[in-house]
Parts: C-alpha cells; sequence; structure tokens
C-alpha cells in the first residue's frame, strides 16, 4: 500500500515532527501500526479523554495519563525511542507558549532520543518556532477502482441484510466518478446513503451523492453549489455555442483519447443570457455546477485573498467531474492603484491552475467589460474559445417571449409574438423577460387579462440599456468583430 511506504519514508527521514491533517484518526493509527512493525518502534497514542497508551503492542494498557505540558515532559524524559501519537493536539498549542517550547526541545534532541511526534488534527497551524523541524503528511484518496469496491461493499453488506436491491452498474459507474475526492471513511457513508435511502442505487443518486458531497468539503463562501442548472431548451439562440459545446459534451464513445476541454469564455451585453448558458453548460453535460464569487475573495489581510481563491480551486477540483463558473470575472481581475497589487496575484493563482490542473473541471467565465479584462486571460490556451453574445435578433426575440409566456402558464394565442419582437429592437433576453413580468403584475393590479396590449405598454416604458448605452454597445461589438466567435 503506498500510503504505508510513504509514511515509512517520512518517520526514516529523520523527522521529529510529522503532521497529519485528517478526519480519518482510525485510519493514521491502523497505518503507524503497520509502520511501528516496520521500523520496530513501539506505537503510542495520546488523545486529552484517553491519556497516552501503547497501541502496537495489542495490549491497549493505559501507560501515563496526564494533561498535554505533562505529556511532553513524559515524552521528553524516555529513554526508549518511539512513535508518539497525539490526536487532536492542535488546541494546545495556540498560545500556548510552554508547549511549543516543549515540543522544540523534543525536537533538537531528536539524534540522541529518536523520539517522533505525529500530530493527527482535521486543522493544524504549525507555530513559527517549530516548522524548520516538521514534515507533513496527506492520506492517499481512494482512487476510481477502490470507490467502485467500496460501492460494491456495501451493496453485499446491505443484501447480507435480507433487503432486495435494485442496482444499475452504470449508476455506481457514475456515482464513483462523483466520489472522487473524498476520504474512505465518507465515501463509505455516502455510498450506504444512497443505497439506503431509496433501496438502490440509480441514476438519480448521483445529484443527491454530489450536493451531500458539496456540504461535506465546506465549500460554502466564494465558492456555491447552483442547484437550478438550466436546460438550454430555455435558452434562445446561441446555436454555434450549443453546437460548440454539444461537439465537446463527455463521452466513452471516443475512438481515441481527445484532450479534454478546458472551457470557454462568454463576452456580451448585460442580460443578453451568459449566466443561463453557463448554467445550462452543467445541465446538459449533467455535471454539478459551481459558482466562484469574485466579490468573496477579497479579505483586508494580505495574502489571505489567494488563499481564499486556492482553496476554492483545489475544492471546484475535488468535485471534477464539474462545470465551474465564474460570474462577471473582470471584477475580480480589474487591477486598481489601491489594492497593493493583489489583482494580480489573483490572476497568476488563476493562470497558473488554468494551466497546470489535470481534474476533470471545466471553467466557464462570463464578462461585461472587456476593457477590464487582463490580455494573458484572453490568450489562446488559456480558454479553448471565446464567444460574444450579442442582442437577439428579431426571430430569437419571438422565441424569448414565447418561453417567458409560456413559463408563467399564459396563453400564447392572445400573443402577436411577431409583433413583440418587431417592437424590442435592441432588447436583450433580460429585458424582454422584465416586461413580460411587469405585464402580469400592472394586469393583476388593474384586473385586467396579461394580453398583447397591456405587453406593449409595458415595452413603450422600457428604455433598453442598447439605448442607453449606444457608443460602449458599438465599442463592444467592433472589438469582437475579429477577436471571437459569434455564439449565436
Amino acid at each position: 500500500m503506498q500510503d504505508i511506504q510513504d509514511l515509512t519514508a517520512v518517520l526514516r527521514s529523520n523527522t521529529p515532527i510529522v503532521v497529519i491533517e485528517t478526519y480519518e484518526e482510525y485510519r493514521v493509527i491502523e497505518l503507524l501500526k503497520k509502520v511501528s512493525n516496520i521500523l520496530f518502534q513501539p506505537l503510542f497514542s495520546w488523545s486529552v479523554t484517553e491519556g497516552l497508551m501503547r497501541v502496537d503492542s495489542g495490549l491497549g494498557r493505559q501507560k501515563f495519563n496526564a494533561e498535554p505540558s505533562d505529556i511532553l515532559r513524559q515524552i521528553k524524559s524516555t529513554q526508549e525511542q518511539g512513535i508518539y501519537v497525539l490526536c487532536d493536539f492542535h488546541p494546545f498549542v495556540e498560545d500556548a507558549p510552554k508547549n511549543v517550547r516543549l515540543l522544540k526541545e523534543i525536537a533538537l534532541e531528536y539524534e540522541s532520543l529518536k523520539h517522533t511526534i505525529v500530530l493527527v488534527s482535521h486543522e493544524f497551524t504549525i507555530p513559527a518556532e517549530i516548522k524548520h523541524y516538521c514534515a507533513h503528511f496527506r492520506l492517499s484518496l481512494p482512487s476510481r477502482t477502490q470507490l467502485l469496491n467500496l460501492i460494491y461493499e456495501q451493496v453485499d453488506k446491505v443484501r447480507s441484510e435480507g433487503i432486495m436491491l435494485n442496482v444499475d452498474d452504470t449508476a455506481v459507474a457514475k456515482l464513483a466518478d462523483n466520489l472522487r475526492g473524498v476520504t474512505f471513511d465518507d465515501a463509505r457513508r455516502l455510498a450506504h446513503k444512497a443505497i439506503v435511502d431509496d433501496g438502490a442505487i440509480t441514476h438519480s443518486d448521483v445529484d443527491t451523492i454530489n450536493r451531500a458531497k458539496f456540504e461535506l468539503l465546506d465549500l460554502k463562501g466564494v465558492l456555491q453549489f447552483e442547484y437550478d442548472t438550466s436546460d438550454f431548451s430555455q435558452v434562445a439562440g446561441l446555436q454555434n455555442l450549443k453546437r460548440w459545446l454539444s461537439h465537446r459534451a463527455p463521452t466513452s464513445a471516443a475512438k481515441v483519447e481527445l484532450d479534454r476541454p478546458k472551457g470557454a469564455l462568454l463576452l456580451g451585453v448585460q442580460g443578453s443570457g451568459k449566466s443561463l448558458a453557463a448554467k445550462a453548460v452543467a445541465g446538459m453535460w449533467q455535471r454539478p455546477l459551481l459558482k466562484l464569487d469574485m466579490a468573496a475573495l477579497y479579505n483586508k489581510y494580505i495574502g489571505e485573498t489567494e488563499k481564499n481563491l486556492a482553496k476554492a480551486l483545489e475544492l471546484a477540483d475535488l468535485m471534477a467531474p464539474c462545470v465551474l463558473w465564474v460570474d462577471e470575472i473582470e471584477k475580480g481581475l480589474s487591477s486598481g492603484s489601491s489594492d497593493d497589487g493583489t489583482s494580480k496575484r489573483i490572476l497568476g493563482t488563476l493562470l497558473t491552475w488554468m494551466a497546470e490542473r489535470t481534474s476533470d473541471v471545466f471553467l466557464v467565465a462570463t464578462a461585461n467589460d472587456i476593457s477590464a479584462l487582463p490580455p494573458e486571460l484572453m490568450r489562446k490556451g488559456r480558454m479553448d474559445e471565446i464567444f460574444f453574445v450579442d442582442l437577439p435578433d428579431a426571430k430569437i426575440r419571438q422565441i424569448i417571449f414565447k418561453i417567458h409566456i409560456t413559463k408563467r402558464q399564459l396563453e400564447l394565442s392572445k400573443f402577436d409574438l411577431l409583433q413583440l419582437a418587431n417592437v424590442t429592437h435592441g432588447f436583450s433576453g433580460a429585458e424582454i423577460e422584465q416586461a413580460v413580468i411587469s405585464a402580469v403584475y400592472t394586469a393583476k393590479a388593474l384586473q385586467l387579462e396579461v394580453n398583447q396590449a397591456v405587453l406593449h405598454q409595458e415595452i413603450l416604458k422600457t428604455q433598453p440599456l442598447s439605448v442607453v448605452m449606444r457608443e460602449q454597445l458599438h465599442s463592444l461589438r467592433l472589438w469582437a468583430k475579429e477577436r471571437t466567435v459569434s455564439a449565436h
């Protein structure tokens, strides 16, 4: 097992303190039992509730029961070399200079005592005084094959209890793909939940498990799980974009291994459907959709903003395969004179991830203001394609009216879609939707039915963005003409 080999190598490297950040405490203890046998060293485990116990001999005898500082003194004074696992020790080094000093003294005397301290906690901030003496070790996550075996083990376990199960093998394979990135323990619990919730493993379990996995990985904050992934039937126009995405849809039927699609940048007018299209990509490919909130990244402390982004991207990798949607990306990357270079470091972190990632994360970025986008992001190779989403033409406006009139359960025969499309020249999809919504409220207030006349009056009250920002729109179209591909 690779974990045993790697952990043995770390302990053989004369490193006094090993830090393991994990929730799988029992798994760490079991691994260290095997390692201690290989190294012929005794293994001890300590917790604030159980005290210090020798755990490699199978005796389970409590050796010493005391407070953290007394335990460290005991380890320091012991002449017999050993491996000491201190579980959840992180609270006892925070604002505890005495314990930090004792850990440092044990580390300084490593050559003579050969004591190895293994600090196991869900999270551990290493004090600067002992950082030089520490090594990090990360437990491996289950592979796809291990996940498949784990799921079928849970199936066998439930069946052994006399419960009949309906198991779809293709759904099991999909479930294994979507459980990538979680620990063995968490994968086992999620698989068991998928089985017992409805007495089956079907494709409907995949979305439920994705949501549970999101909550488990604690992606809240700058990264949000989008539950509403639209269908492309609810997105009017964008035929070029739809065709491009259909050609790159994930499939196992390809005769040769294809390069994994990286992402697409959608530029265009506000309200033209870029965000809806981003959601529809996830729906079309049947993948979870994560939304990166660029505004929530920023932190007043130097370096924290970049850490927030790095953590969000790492967690997106763990959710793979997925779609990562960055809405109005220019707002997080536009440099300012008073941001101390934060936006440049953010850009560097994002570009590095885009270039080096190996996970199956498809990036969809949307932007309104191309002047605020750095040229490094626009270069081909960072993204597979750059699409320009222009205002809808008359034909597409008819479809948009049909979608929103039908969505609100209005009688379509009462509306002349061609006439509505003609009087909404220059309207965005969002502006058309708002006109329909306003017509519904106006008709309700006047106790009228929603019809052509009411909707027409609401349209006349609307001043579209294409009129208000005519010069900016003209400039945007000129820029996009030879630099992008039309999404329509």
